[in-house]
């Protein structure tokens, strides 16, 4: 049994982008844990910060629930994502409280400043996980650094419109029900994203990209991945092995 941490910025960033890999994962029996960086605290048009985020945790857990998964809040505020010593050594400790074999976590380019502030200290903090001398909290100190994917970013595009080309993708067609039941758990969120995004049917709007994206790879629904390679982080092709028949490449590649 391998251990995967998905990372991203808010309650439901993930339900978007990789819930239904995650789902592929826990229904080939490996250990999940999810970790919002922040609470979503801003993402509301009728209650306060302290309420907004304790719905969204409570929606959170809720979606990590139906496949097993356990999940934790860093409780860094909307929009306070930065990096910075404070938000990495909070990143960090989530790390090492997931104790993971891989992490999957947000693009480098993405529209939004707390996905691309996450993503890099989410790089960060798994170099800085097994660091002795990184004092964290309470979570024991990793062996190794943990293989790193990012997940696509929203729409599959760069803030200049460019777009973000995945290493591979997973199939998620068997488990596709699961990734719309998880994002669904996030009830709270129809109307910010009506307001906020002008996206009338937050459903309709995840089945359309993952649609979108599995017409790249040729099959019906799909999510895109990059692994991360650079020395030290390891290179070896785990997540592609552990999805096993639900790999795919991009037709020809």
């Amino acid at each position: 049994m391998t251990t995967i941490l998905a990372i991203h910025a808010h309650p439901d960033d993930i339900e978007t982008l990789a819930a239904g890999a995650m789902a592929v994962l826990a229904a080939r029996g490996h250990d999940l844990k999810i970790v919002t960086v922040t609470a979503g605290d801003c993402g509301s048009n009728e209650t306060e910060p302290a309420e907004t985020a304790r719905i969204r945790k409570a929606e959170a857990a809720t979606a990590a629930g139906l496949i097993g998964a356990a999940y934790r809040c860093a409780d860094i505020p909307d929009l306070c994502v930065f990096n910075d010593d404070p938000c990495r050594r909070r990143v960090t400790e989530m790390i090492r409280w997931a104790a993971p074999d891989i992490v999957l976590t947000a693009s480098p380019v993405d529209y939004h400043p707390d996905h691309e502030a996450v993503s890099v200290l989410v790089r960060d903090a798994c170099f800085a996980a097994s660091v002795p001398n990184y004092r964290t909290g309470d979570a024991p100190i990793l062996a190794g650094i943990p293989h790193l994917y990012f997940m696509d970013p929203i729409g599959g595009r760069d803030r200049e419109g460019a777009k973000v080309i995945p290493d591979f993708g997973v199939d998620v067609g068997s488990h596709f029900a699961t990734k719309q039941a998880m994002l669904a758990a996030h009830k709270s969120q129809d109307s910010w994203v009506s307001k906020q995004h002008d996206i009338s049917d937050h459903q309709a709007s995840m089945e359309a990209w993952t649609r979108r994206r599995g017409r790249d790879f040729g099959v019906a629904l799909a999510e895109g991945f990059r692994q991360y390679r650079h020395h030290p982080y390891p290179r070896t092709t785990l997540l592609q092995e552990l999805v096993g028949e639900s790999l795919v490449l991009v037709p020809g590649a």
